[in-house]
């Protein structure tokens, strides 16, 4: 049987990894994107095509940021409201 010590302590421990996971995703973003736009003005710069990229991939991290540090995980009170509901639902649709 886990305990709450040890759920908590798992807990952190993913929070942890997710977040080292989105600033390895940012560092990439920021190393790939500028040597994109190296690219770009060695060669002459004209129209500036990195912007795609920079876009794209732009919304992508935007998303893991949300997804990071705004949305809030699944908690036990959520599941037991939304079972709560389900159950109120039966009993009205029957």
């Amino acid at each position: 049987m886990v305990t709450d010590e040890e759920q908590l302590r798992n807990e952190a421990t993913k929070r942890i990894q997710t977040k080292r996971e989105f600033w390895q995703h940012l560092a990439a973003y920021v190393i790939v994107n500028a040597g994109l736009i190296a690219i770009w003005a060695i060669g002459g710069g004209g129209y500036f095509w990195p912007g795609w990229f920079v876009a794209g991939w732009g919304i992508a991290l935007a998303l893991h940021a949300w997804s990071v540090f705004i949305e809030k995980p699944i908690r036990e009170d959520d599941i037991r409201r939304e079972m709560e509901r389900l159950r109120r639902e039966q009993h009205t649709g029957s």
